[in-house]
């Protein structure tokens, strides 16, 4: 059963941190157009958040099961806390992204689009520091 968890553990990580890189490299892409094409590029590409949105919703449920073992000993493990901590901010991050992208979706795109540049860039950092503690925590 472990081994299961851990599939969906790691099926959410990889479509959570692909949404997030996925979203950078269009936004380079989207560069390389005209103003009105790289909104209309971008505006599109949001269908893209039901996909990371999916990703921490798996790791949420599958994270909660495979940490029953630890839950004991779970104080004298920081580097795990810090990691728990940043999962609820990175859930406080794509709740933001979810809801200025459906500002987006409804009008002034500009300005929404850039709000969410700067807030996709912290949720990827996130994202990856959130995976560098895991990696130190359970080698």
């Amino acid at each position: 059963m472990k081994e299961i968890a851990l599939i969906f553990h790691l099926l959410g990580l990889v479509m959570g941190l692909g949404t997030s890189l996925a979203f950078m490299f269009l936004g380079i892409a989207s560069t390389k157009l005209s103003t009105e094409e790289a909104t209309r590029f971008q505006v599109h590409s949001l269908a893209l958040s039901r996909m990371g949105t999916i990703g921490i919703v798996l790791l949420i449920l599958s994270g909660l099961f495979l940490i029953q073992p630890y839950l004991d000993t779970i104080w004298t493990m920081p580097l795990l806390l810090v990691k728990l901590g940043l999962v609820l901010i990175l859930c406080v991050f794509i709740y933001l992204l979810n809801r200025i992208g459906a500002q987006a979706r409804a009008g002034d795109v500009e300005l929404h689009l850039k709000r969410m540049a700067g807030m996709g860039r912290l949720s990827l950092l996130t994202a990856l520091i959130i995976l560098i503690l895991a990696v130190l925590q359970f080698h």
